[in-house]
């Protein structure tokens, strides 16, 4: 049996400088945005003195930015950030729409304050979960893993390598019934076989993008795929899929050609699998970006 495949700490430490500037704590200020005395969000002060030329809406004070207690049910709270969305999108300052909300609450599965489209998300800095999986084949010895290329057309990262599947927790939706959607979508995984990928726990993203704030946790899944699989797109998403032994896979992960997402979950991977063991030089430093403080985020 093969020898249990190690990454040099050369290779490490390559990922650990890249990851370590790509996943760096928020630079700019923020303020809160509050909803029912509970901060929800976090916007930059530019982005709050927008939403205060909607006084009917919010309210700015010095403790940040608030829903205008008017807007006193979730219902009527997703009816008037729909609007704001709108415009906003109109102006320029969201990325691409897609017609799809993320349910915003206090904590993950529970009852939403509100609903808010996707493409607004970074720009009201709320939390945002997702559902990513590692397509691997082979055994814990001798593996590869399946990396798949973004479209070009896609809004965020057009072109990067990413994992095999991925994606945003809609509202209304669970993270096994995410994994099981994204996997067909993406892949053409079916659900019977989607349904065997194993929870792997949690990662955690916190850094500033152009718009907005990334504050996102991702549901870490993996799949151990038979070695005559390949992955066949479904939905346009996906142009390209690449089986890479594991050196390529850490000689990619220390460039800018993958998404950061991805690069987190499979680093995670490499961790969990003992492939970057706890004497290597950079594991403290890896092993810490899998989620940053909370107190990286400070207040405008």
């Amino acid at each position: 049996m093969p020898e249990h495949w190690i990454a040099s700490p050369a290779a490490v430490a390559r990922i650990a400088h890249r990851l370590a500037r790509v996943l760096a704590a928020p630079a700019v200020a923020y303020e809160p945005f509050v909803v029912e005395d509970r901060i929800v969000g976090w916007v930059t002060p530019e982005r709050a003195q927008r939403l205060a030329r909607w006084p009917e809406l919010f309210e700015r004070s010095e403790s940040g930015v608030e829903c205008a207690p008017r807007l006193r049910t979730p219902q009527a709270r997703t009816a008037a950030l729909a609007d704001v969305a709108l415009t906003l999108a109109a102006e320029g300052a969201l990325t691409a729409w897609r017609d799809e909300r993320y349910a915003v609450a206090t904590g993950f599965g529970e009852p939403p304050l509100f609903e808010l489209e996707r493409a607004a998300a970074r720009y009201f800095g709320i939390h945002t979960f997702a559902a990513h999986m590692n397509g691997v084949a082979g055994d814990g010895s001798a593996w590869r893993m399946w990396l798949a290329r973004r479209s070009a057309s896609k809004a965020i990262d057009p072109g990067l390598l990413d994992n095999l599947v991925g994606g945003g927790i809609a509202a209304g939706s669970t993270v096994a019934s995410t994994i099981v959607k994204e996997a067909w979508e993406e892949a053409g995984i079916p659900k019977d076989v989607a349904d065997r990928a194993q929870d792997a726990g949690t990662v955690d993203l916190c850094r500033d993008r152009l718009d907005g704030l990334q504050r996102e946790t991702i549901y870490v899944h993996d799949l151990w795929l038979p070695p005559d699989f390949v992955p066949a797109n479904q939905d346009g998403e996906s142009v390209e899929h690449r089986l890479c032994a594991p050196e390529e896979i850490v000689s990619v992960l220390a460039t800018d050609n993958i998404t950061v997402d991805a690069s987190l979950v499979i680093v995670d991977f490499l961790l969990r699998q003992g492939h970057v063991p706890p004497d290597d030089p950079s594991f403290g430093a890896l092993d810490a970006m899998r989620h940053p403080p909370v107190s990286s985020l400070h207040r405008g």
